[in-house]
């Protein structure tokens, strides 16, 4: 019994990684992956930040929780939609693998990507800033984990069962615009009214930057474990939409 789960769980990774590995290649310099998961964070980041005093290492931290933010959630919405149309969606759907591994293998393709281009803010910080880490191991553990709740939220949008992209493209990127407002991200949790401050809590891209500024400037407001536990918890929730627009699309014959 037990030789049988764990050969199970096996092959259900393997399905979920053929999956991720099959959209890497094909989507992943798409026009539209590169402006809303590349392109954009950077956009962000620099129009809100132009002629304020920003230190390196705080500078580093905000990009890199932008880009995990942007790019993690550009996936979902363009990739599902886009295979809709193309009539490939329907042939990975009929597949031997259940609708969980299907969609932990496309939230794989977001947390790439967003590992990626967070990657590439990283090493910009640290060779032409002169940025340092102060530590590491809640970097990676605050990539990891925001790369997997952002891509939840992208994946969330992209199970809405329309075939054209744009329908979803507009809703998801007006709530990250949203999220990023009401977050820690231009306005620090400690200069904000109660009443913002209550909105910030609400949401995982203020977890996700506080655990930025825990990694790279050795400090940050909330305490970091809270930080790592409303991420994950957050990605393992948002799952949950997603499986049940998947449901309800298969009844309504969509």
């Amino acid at each position: 019994m037990n030789n049988t789960f764990i050969q199970r769980v096996k092959d259900e990774i393997a399905q979920a990684w053929t999956v991720a590995v099959k959209d890497v290649r094909v989507y992943y310099l798409r026009p539209g992956m590169i402006m809303f998961g590349f392109l954009m964070p950077f956009f962000m980041f620099f129009s809100f930040s132009v002629r304020r005093e920003l230190g390196a290492a705080e500078g580093v931290a905000r990009l890199l929780a932008l880009s995990v933010f942007f790019t993690a959630g550009a996936a979902g919405p363009f990739i599902i939609p886009t295979e809709r149309r193309i009539g490939t969606y329907d042939r990975l759907l009929a597949a031997p693998m259940s609708l969980l591994t299907l969609l932990l293998g496309k939230t794989a393709v977001g947390a790439f990507f967003a590992i990626a281009v967070s990657g590439v803010a990283l090493a910009a910080g640290v060779l032409f800033f002169g940025t340092s880490i102060a530590q590491p191991d809640l970097l990676i553990a605050g990539i990891l984990l925001g790369a997997f709740a952002f891509s939840s939220l992208g994946l969330v949008f992209g199970s809405i069962p329309t075939t054209n992209p744009g329908d979803v493209q507009m809703p998801s990127t007006l709530l990250r615009w949203g999220l990023l407002f009401i977050s820690g991200v231009f306005i620090p949790l400690s200069e904000m009214a109660p009443v913002a401050r209550f909105l910030a809590y609400l949401s995982p891209l203020t977890y996700a930057q506080d655990l930025m500024n825990h990694a790279v400037l050795g400090a940050g407001l909330i305490d970091a474990r809270i930080d790592l536990a409303v991420l994950l918890v957050s990605g393992v929730l948002l799952l949950w939409p997603s499986i049940r627009l998947h449901q309800r699309a298969r009844a309504l014959g969509r």
